[in-house]
């Protein structure tokens, strides 16, 4: 199993969300999150005067699936987050040792 974490821009959301739905992701974890890559900011007007913004609005998208799933995943993500600028995200893809349901106590690929 594998955790893919995607940061992504706040309006890509319902894209992403389809496409991942449409590829066979179950679930999902969204989160507002604020933070810069290498746009380092940005400069935005407030009343007259330009004001440099550090910490940009981004959602953070977390994501358990099967090792089987993971390629298909990743592609879904890349291909619905695009925008082909700067600060379009990235995505983490990390191990997972166990999942485990709460309600049912399934483990494995089967609490996913």
């Amino acid at each position: 199993m594998k955790k893919i974490v995607a940061i992504i821009k706040p309006f890509k959301l319902e894209e992403v969300k389809e496409a991942l739905v449409k590829v066979g992701v179950g679930g999902m974890t969204v989160s507002e999150v604020r933070g810069f890559g290498e746009q380092r900011g940005q400069l935005e007007v407030y009343r007259g005067q330009e004001v440099k913004v550090d910490f940009i609005p981004k959602l953070k998208i977390e994501i358990v699936v099967r090792d089987d799933q993971v390629e298909k995943t990743i592609e879904a993500i890349l291909e619905s987050a695009y925008t082909g600028k700067i600060g379009d995200g990235k995505i983490f893809i990390s191990p997972v040792e166990e999942v485990i349901r709460i309600r049912t106590r399934e483990r494995g690929n089967k609490a996913i």
